[in-house]
């Protein structure tokens, strides 16, 4: 399975700015972005594998943990992508609002996923042209298949047809109809996972993420009002539910392995949709990270996960191979929490260093900002 996390909202999109006295400060967004980032990242550095423990030992358990953990970031990017968007709907007219996303967002994602989508022709052409087995064209359609429907690059496909979707209802966008409306359809692939009617993978749920996005826009459009609940809460009480929905979902992870389910990780479990929302709402309380503004994160959000998988791919293979490492199973639980530490720090280090090179050249509108 390769989750994506994609997930995200990794866009370019700019803040309006009010003609009023009074200027809102979403920069908490950009920094919440920023951390959903981060554990995407994490995600694709843990995963090595559904189904390769027997049972489920304390070493099993830390390893679904360990996803679990960070797969808020998804339904995360979907609602801070609805909650910053929702007043340029009111701004631009639908098709010029579509086209400038158009340019700033699905382009520079065409171009890196035809990046990776070169690696990994180049890479099977040196394994396999020798032995007369490349098929350059079935290899082709194979590796295009899989890239924009099961890895991370489905993210922005999913994102632009979500969406052209709202701006098709833009007139009634704060509807509670709608909402309602776009939440049967995401529980429909909520509940497809445990009775898997059809394909399970949420990378391929091309109606499963609306509803976030709208939620995301009524959040902005409530926004003083929850803001101003969110700070009369108690931050233990965030944390409380955090660690509530984090254990349930573990649960149901391993129920879902036990079964034998498709896609026991998929982003759309409901339990994975309360921790979503939890985690959420636990950043929104706390809100200030210091360490963040030095990862400059309106200039390097969209470009780490534009690069990101591809280093995933092609550099963890390649660094860790002349150490012959055992497979990742039969490491012990120090060195698999060791080991998958030590590739987020090289995959998250080695996007940084590109993207910080690349903004330096005239090719910077590649990554967004």
């Amino acid at each position: 399975m390769l989750e994506s996390y994609t997930e995200t909202c990794l866009m370019d999109i700019e803040i309006q700015k009010p003609t009023g006295p009074v200027k809102n400060n979403f920069d908490f967004i950009d920094t919440i972005r920023c951390i959903a980032m981060m554990g995407i990242v994490m995600e694709h550095c843990t995963y090595n594998g559904t189904y390769i423990f027997n049972g489920f030992p304390p070493k099993h358990i830390i390893y679904v943990g360990l996803i679990q953990f960070s797969k808020f970031g998804t339904i995360s990017f979907f609602i801070l992508a609805g909650f910053l968007l929702g007043s340029k709907f009111t701004t631009y007219s639908s098709w010029e609002y579509f086209k400038r996303r158009l340019s700033t967002v699905f382009l520079p994602w065409l171009i890196w996923s035809l990046v990776f989508l070169c690696a990994i022709l180049i890479q099977n052409y040196i394994a396999l042209h020798r032995s007369g087995d490349f098929h350059f064209k079935e290899l082709l359609i194979e590796k295009i298949k899989m890239i924009y429907l099961f890895t991370n690059y489905w993210f922005i496909i999913n994102f632009m047809f979500c969406i052209a979707i709202l701006l098709c209802f833009k007139e009634y966008l704060y509807e509670w109809w709608l909402g309602g409306l776009f939440l049967i359809l995401t529980l429909v692939y909520s509940a497809n996972i445990y009775f898997e009617w059809f394909i399970t993978s949420h990378t391929i749920a091309i109606f499963g993420f609306i509803f976030y996005l709208w939620l995301g826009a009524i959040l902005n459009k409530n926004w003083s009002k929850i803001e101003s609940l969110i700070q009369r809460i108690p931050t233990y009480i965030f944390a409380v539910l955090f660690m509530i929905t984090f254990s349930l979902a573990i649960l149901d992870i391993v129920h879902l392995i036990e079964v034998k389910s498709e896609d026991p990780y998929n982003t759309l479990r409901i339990s994975n949709v309360f921790y979503s929302l939890a985690t959420i709402f636990l950043l929104f309380k706390i809100r200030e990270f210091s360490f963040v503004k030095y990862l400059k994160p309106r200039e390097t959000t969209f470009g780490v996960y534009l690069i990101h998988y591809i280093l995933v791919t092609h550099l963890l293979p390649e660094v860790f191979r002349p150490y012959h490492l055992p497979n990742f199973q039969e490491l012990s639980l120090t060195n698999m929490v060791f080991f998958v530490l030590l590739r987020f720090i090289i995959v998250y280090g080695a996007t940084m260093l590109l993207i910080t090179l690349i903004n330096k050249t005239k090719f910077r509108w590649t990554i967004g900002r």
